[in-house]
């Protein structure tokens, strides 16, 4: 691309649940027939990047992130003439298509586990994690899975142990094993001979891990009672996690991808920043990394402030910024819900809009959704209490509402893998007819980010401290009230999140993108830093 700026360079990206956005045959579940009907909508909100979720054959012991076939569609999503047809139709709207690529682990019906499994001598073997058992039995160490219990679980046939950090079915794959890397080399060109625009690599962080397998420090007791965040968080996650060979990886795969114009995105979930900012590393490896701390912060200005100081220059500008995703409770749910959380969920989307990098929108984010109600009986994530209806990833998956009528305009059967969790009110079709609800905002919002040329170059600002943050890019002024009580505006506002609110304040949980007439001016009349 030589000294031309990238595609991605002021895009905006959506994430689609693919098995949970739009149902085109009746089955209850998400599909690229239902995704490539509803493109318009994308297009018509404003994003530039269709993120699409896991879609290739699967047993779904994790909806699809066991991958039992790298290089072609589950019939329960449809075929590969549909994702081409997602793919021009969606470059017909102006739309990029990314997919996500799953490395660090396959299914345990791949043929590349069943080979490897069925016998110790098997040539696939060693493309997979064998250790024999500790001297008790048990397993050969201490690391356990980011879905609870020990990441190892013992092939009986063979007496060996295999790891996997997330379910026993997803075995993780061995990267130091040529032939894997020479493996994905070939899945990659195959998405992009089809056209698709980009990659988002799962677990981009836990690809290689420590040759010599040894236990982790442990900082606190591992409790098989304790939630699944709370077994992991008892590790130091040194040789299972971030190990520096993963560069080898991106470097290769950028040589691959760049040569289509094509972007990577890596799901870099690590919450220290130093460690986020060495993972992301120097160009030609992930073009941009996920920053999730965003995710996990309550609404509280001096912890925010700690989210945006994270990602530094020059590694800012390839953030990838979110509130939400398939895997975390929405926004609206996090800071408060009802219409106290989804306006504080819009002023922060209004916040990530104006910072450099790329933000993302879940899907529904752009309605204010809050986690949809999941009866304890209907739950399906293998994540989460049994017993406990918010524990898990249920809420933030149930389908997405497009109309009134059966299943909310997703399916034609009210038999859904998850069932509808929003009112009537929520939908696409009702937000659509009302100009003043959350959905026009969004869109609103996203035209004027839009206009404002030059983001991603511009030096970046934050406020020191008090509870309005600011961020600056020259003379915009991105803004927005976290505290209880309204306060001055200074300059010419572009957009503001209740549209009926008062011309000379910002309101609580109220944002603005504001036009200053010094460039590093304050909005709130108050001092500030560079960030």
């Amino acid at each position: 691309m030589g000294d031309e700026q990238p595609w991605w360079r002021d895009a905006v990206g959506y994430e689609v649940y693919i098995r949970s956005f739009a149902d085109s045959n009746g089955d209850g579940i998400g599909d690229l027939r239902g995704l490539l009907n509803r493109l318009d909508h994308l297009a018509w909100l404003g994003v530039d990047i269709c993120w699409i979720t896991p879609f290739y054959p699967s047993p779904q012991a994790d909806f699809g992130y066991d991958v039992a076939d790298y290089c072609d569609v589950d019939p329960v999503y449809g075929t590969l003439d549909d994702f081409d047809a997602v793919v021009a139709r969606a470059h017909e709207l102006g739309l990029r298509i990314v997919v996500d690529q799953v490395p660090n682990h396959s299914s345990d019906q791949h043929p590349w586990f069943r080979q490897a499994r069925s016998s110790p001598d098997d040539p696939r073997r060693d493309w997979y994690l064998w250790r024999d058992p500790a001297p008790d039995g048990g397993p050969p160490n201490n690391w356990v899975s980011h879905f609870g219990g020990p990441a190892w679980s013992l092939d009986e046939a063979s007496g060996q142990y295999y790891c996997h950090l997330f379910l026993p079915e997803q075995p993780d794959l061995n990267w130091r094993n040529p032939e894997v890397r020479d493996a994905f080399d070939d899945i990659f060109r195959f998405w992009l001979d089809r056209g698709v625009d980009g990659f988002r690599i799962d677990t981009a962080h836990l690809m290689m891990k420590h040759p010599d397998l040894p236990s982790n420090p442990q900082l606190a007791p591992v409790d098989a009672s304790a939630s699944h965040i709370e077994q992991w968080l008892s590790l130091d996650h040194r040789f299972d996690s971030v190990q520096p060979e993963n560069h080898e990886i991106y470097r290769r795969w950028n040589a691959i991808t760049s040569a289509y114009e094509s972007m990577l995105i890596g799901e870099t979930y690590v919450f220290d920043a130093d460690q986020w900012n060495d993972l992301l590393g120097p160009e030609h490896e992930l073009d941009l990394g996920f920053w999730f701390l965003s995710m996990w912060m309550p609404w509280d200005a001096d912890a925010v402030r700690r989210v945006l100081e994270g990602p530094r220059p020059p590694g800012r500008s390839r953030a990838g910024w979110v509130l939400s995703s398939h895997d975390q409770h929405r926004p609206a749910t996090r800071f408060g819900g009802g219409e106290s959380g989804r306006r504080r969920a819009l002023a922060l989307s209004t916040l990530w809009l104006g910072l450099p990098g790329v933000p993302f929108l879940y899907q529904g984010e752009e309605l204010a959704l809050e986690d949809g109600i999941v009866p304890t009986e209907a739950k399906a994530d293998p994540v989460g209490f049994a017993d406990d209806p918010t524990s898990g990833r249920d809420g933030c998956r149930t389908p997405m509402p497009w109309e009134p009528g059966v299943a909310q305009g997703f399916s034609t059967t009210v038999d859904c893998w998850l069932p509808p969790g929003h009112t009537d009110a929520d939908t696409v079709a009702a937000q659509r007819a009302d100009e003043g609800s959350f959905l026009h905002r969004y869109r609103q919002l996203l035209a004027v980010r839009r206009g404002l040329t030059g983001l991603a170059e511009a030096d970046m600002v934050i406020d020191q401290d008090g509870s309005v943050i600011t961020v600056q890019r020259d003379d915009v002024a991105f803004v927005v009230n976290m505290g209880p009580d309204p306060v001055p505006c200074r300059g010419a506002i572009l957009y503001r999140t209740d549209p009926d609110g008062s011309a000379d304040v910002i309101a609580a949980d109220e944002a603005m993108i504001i036009r200053m007439s010094s460039r590093f001016g304050s909005p709130a009349g108050r001092s500030s830093r560079r960030g």
